[in-house]
This record gives C-alpha cells, sequence and structure tokens, in this order.
C-alpha cells in the first residue's frame, strides 16, 4: 500500500503471505483497524521487527480499535511483559517478549493457557518460541518512508484479511477514505457490523450473501422453509417499506449488495435497558405504540398515503415456517440442556400439536412482523418525538403475519428481566391502543395468539442459543433460565394445556 491508504496493497505474494508498504503512521493505524475488524475469539497475532519496527505502533492501533477508542491509553508491556484487556467482544492479552530470560518463560506467564476465547497479541514471539499453524504473523521492517511489514496468514487469515481490505476499499469508494473502524459486538447471526467514524458516524454491516443450505424439511432448505433472507437485498426492501410506514429505519449511505457491503445511518448506542437489563418502561411503551403505528397503517388505506397501495409484498409466516423454528427445541435443546432427548415419536408428537396450534390462528389479521422486535435491534433516539424515538435496526427477516407475534417478541423479551407485571402493562397498552381505534377490537382471541406466539418463540429460541452455546458460545448459555421461566408462564394459559405434557422433561 502506498500513500498511507491501507487498502491498497502492493505486491501482493501469491498465497497466504500479504507484503505491503506502509507510507506513514495513518496507514500503520489502518492496517491494524483492518486487523482488529478481522479478528476473532482465540486468534493468535505474533508481531516480529526490529526495534522501533513497528511492532508496538501496530499493537496500540489494534487494541484502540477494539476499545472504540483513539485516546485509549494502551501502556506498553515490555515490563510488566503481559497486559490483559477484558474487552466485550473478546478478551485481548498483549505480551511483549523482548526481556524474557528464557523461551520457557513465555509458559510461565501463561501465554499457552490462555482462554479459549482470548486473543493474543504478542510482540518479540520468537524470543518465547511462539508458533501457531493458524497464526497472523507480522513482520515489520524500517524502509526509507515509512516501513514495509509481510503478513503470514495462516488459518483462514488470508480469507478473513482479503475480506478485511475489500471492506477499506468500499469505504474508500464511499467517501471515507482514512475513516476509523470500530468492531462492534455482534448478534446471533454471520452479520458483523463497525461504527466508521470520518466526521459523521456511519455504520458498517457486512452480510456477504449465504449460499442455499441442504434440505432438512420436505426438500427444503431451512432458510427457504424460514423464509430467512440470505442477503442485503431483503434489508432495502424491507426498509423501504417500514420507512414508508413511518418507521425510523437507518438511511442508507452507500450500498454494494453483490459485495454484501452497507454503510448506514448510526443511530447511537443508547438502549431502552438498563445495565442491569431491566426494561426502561417509558421506551418500552413507545416501542409498543410503534407497533400501534404500524399495525394500524395495514388496516387503514388512507393511513400513510405515501405508500404504495395493496397488502406489502413479503412471504408469509406460515404453519411450516413456525414449525422448523420450533422443531430447533428438539434439535438442539431437549437432551443436550436439559432432560431426554425426544424420540422420532415424541418429536413428531410435539410438532403435531403444534401445527394444530399455528392452524387455529388461520384466518387472522396480518401485518409486517418483524420477528426480532427487542432490545438488542432497537435503539432510543431521545432527540426526536414520539415513535421516531425508537431507531429500528434489524428487519430483513419481515414477513406477514399475526400481529401478536411482535407484540410478544417486545413483552417478553428473550435478554432482559421484564417482570409479569411489567409485561402486562405492556401488553395492554397494545390491546388499549387498537380499541381507540376500533372499539371491535376482540381482546381474547388476541391473548391466545399471544400466548401461542410467545410460547413458540421461547421454544425457538431456548433451541436456538442451545446450539451457539455448544458451537463456542456460552454466553446465550445465560438467558436460558428467563427464558424457561417465561415459557412456563405461558404454558399455564389454557390455550396451551394440552402442549404443556410435552415441556414438562424440560421445564
Amino acid at each position: 500500500m502506498t500513500g498511507g491508504d491501507a487498502s491498497e496493497l502492493t505486491g501482493a505474494a501469491a498465497g497466504p503471505d500479504f507484503r505491503l508498504h506502509l507510507q506513514d503512521e495513518a496507514a500503520t493505524d489502518r492496517l491494524a483497524e483492518d486487523f482488529a475488524a478481522a479478528a476473532r475469539p482465540g486468534d493468535r497475532i505474533l508481531l516480529s521487527g526490529d526495534l522501533g519496527s513497528g511492532k508496538t505502533s501496530f499493537a496500540r492501533a489494534f487494541i484502540r480499535s477494539l476499545a472504540g477508542d483513539p485516546s485509549f491509553e494502551v501502556p506498553s508491556p515490555t515490563f510488566p511483559l503481559r497486559i490483559d484487556y477484558p474487552f466485550a467482544r473478546f478478551p485481548v492479552v498483549h505480551a511483549d517478549l523482548y526481556r524474557l530470560g528464557a523461551p520457557d518463560e513465555a509458559e510461565e506467564i501463561g501465554l499457552f493457557d490462555l482462554a479459549d476465547d482470548t486473543v493474543l497479541l504478542a510482540e518479540w514471539p520468537e524470543l518465547g518460541d511462539l508458533a501457531w499453524p493458524d497464526a497472523a504473523t507480522l513482520s515489520f521492517a524500517l524502509a526509507t518512508e515509512g516501513r514495509d511489514v509481510v503478513i503470514a496468514a495462516g488459518g483462514d487469515w488470508g480469507e478473513r484479511l482479503t475480506r478485511s481490505f475489500a471492506i477499506r476499499r468500499f469505504l474508500d469508494r464511499s467517501g471515507r477514505a482514512g475513516a476509523t473502524r470500530n468492531p462492534i459486538l455482534g448478534d446471533a447471526s454471520g452479520r458483523s457490523y463497525e461504527r466508521i467514524v470520518n466526521g459523521a458516524e456511519a455504520i458498517l454491516m457486512n452480510a456477504p450473501a449465504r449460499p442455499e443450505g441442504p434440505a432438512v424439511w420436505q426438500g427444503k432448505s431451512y432458510d427457504a422453509v424460514a423464509h430467512r433472507a440470505r442477503d442485503l437485498s431483503a434489508f432495502l426492501k424491507v426498509g423501504s417499506l417500514l420507512a414508508e410506514r413511518g418507521v425510523r429505519v437507518p438511511e442508507v449511505l452507500a450500498q454494494d449488495v453483490s459485495d454484501g457491503l452497507l454503510l448506514v445511518e448510526d443511530f447511537g448506542s443508547e438502549a431502552i435497558i438498563t445495565a442491569e437489563r431491566r426494561p426502561l418502561m417509558e421506551r418500552y411503551e413507545a416501542s409498543v405504540d410503534l407497533l400501534l403505528r404500524l399495525h394500524l397503517c395495514e388496516n387503514s388505506a388512507d393511513a400513510s398515503p405515501s405508500r404504495s397501495a395493496g397488502a406489502p409484498d413479503l412471504p408469509p409466516y406460515d404453519t411450516d415456517a413456525l414449525l422448523i423454528e420450533t422443531a430447533l427445541f428438539a434439535e438442539h435443546f431437549a437432551g443436550r440442556e436439559a432432560g431426554p432427548e425426544m424420540s422420532e415419536a415424541a418429536r413428531d408428537e410435539f410438532l403435531a400439536l403444534w401445527r394444530t396450534l399455528f392452524e387455529s390462528l388461520a384466518g387472522r389479521e396480518q401485518v409486517i412482523v418483524l420477528r426480532d422486535y427487542h432490545s438488542p435491534n432497537i435503539i432510543w433516539r431521545k432527540e426526536a418525538d414520539g415513535t421516531d424515538r425508537v431507531g429500528v435496526i434489524d428487519f430483513q427477516d419481515a414477513l406477514l403475519g399475526d400481529p401478536a407475534y411482535d407484540v410478544a417478541s417486545l413483552a417478553q423479551d428473550v435478554r432482559v428481566d421484564i417482570d409479569e407485571a411489567e409485561e402486562e402493562l405492556l401488553v395492554a397498552r397494545y390491546i388499549r391502543g387498537r380499541r381507540a381505534a376500533d372499539p371491535a377490537f376482540d381482546e381474547a382471541p388476541f391473548r391466545d395468539a399471544y400466548a401461542i406466539l410467545g410460547a413458540q418463540r421461547a421454544t425457538k429460541v431456548l433451541g436456538a442459543f442451545a446450539r451457539l452455546a455448544h458451537e463456542g458460545k456460552p454466553a446465550y448459555r445465560s438467558h436460558i433460565p428467563r427464558i424457561r421461566a417465561r415459557l412456563r408462564r405461558s404454558l399455564d394459559r389454557p390455550v396451551l394445556s394440552e402442549l404443556r405434557r410435552c415441556y414438562d422433561p424440560y421445564l
């Protein structure tokens, strides 16, 4: 790379190596940010080179990118040998082995016994005989102007860095040359996010198109049956539908859908919950009001003159979609997190009872269902008014379905300690709003649908979180007791009485 532009790779070698020229400190910072964006839990990043060649500059920029703070204090670990950083995305150990007396001292300071999710960033690795086949090794050397670096990309680092450098080029094309990249803690999906700082802040969404999965349900893939978006075109389409209906969604600033990249408006990071995972009720109530606005819009031809006529062109949240999600409980929770494995006969009975419940909802009104309308996907915009204070950031999997689903998703937020009284306040607020618009709105069937879909969502999430925990993301297990308690409450509803016995071994 030249001119301090961290995206211009010059003389890239064939195979897993990259050979780069960094013209100035800014270029070194950009490269470190590109690495931080690509890093994953458990990575090993080894920094070699003479004194003053750029190892510590790279390490400081890498750590500051993860901290999201360009002024974050990063002292040298030369004397303590290692400094630990408990970042939310993953822990980082920054080690400097220059003062080691012998290679075996690297073991004494714990560099071979790090937790599985810890990233090791080590200067002078050769002095501690540090070497892993899947590590990224950067060899720095001073040049006449700036410095040169050779990157030996072990494991899948070559693929990850190629993607990260492509993102840098996308930012350059989008008028964000030299922007600072700060990775954001991701969600349960395969997407990743970064806060881009270059004057006004923006959010980078990295979501390459996913290939079609194997056939798992009547000859179809999970994505096909559950109607899950596989590329960013759905985000753009649903975002437009929601904006037309008065929902505040991020403005798209730049896009490369074919490469799975979007740059969107940054709503900030103001949550609708406290640090103790308790609901801020004013914000939840406003979120209920936004659902009312969206649902009433679908039931009023003149509620939003700017939107296209007719029902939204979205797939239905049909029985098969609900069932394949429900089956996650039998596949990943039963027998692995609690109780015995479900036999084939028990699974068939379980899904047959659920099918009957889902079919009982046929004929009810259909609205845009966001599917994951809960605290991680809602940003509080305190400078705005009314329902514009509720910024919705995740909606690409939206379908047409029962209005009770998103009410349950919010009022039974799986990541938040909402007590029974608070849940009822939110549900009652929604019912009052519907009755104010239509005195004929029938509360009883709505509450039955709320119980059914709330239990379905809890069942699905238990299966999904169990799968994620078994795939190396144990933090999801912390939510399971809360969800089980909510599911027990839902199963006490008369409409779910026949289903309760299927859950007795697991709750």
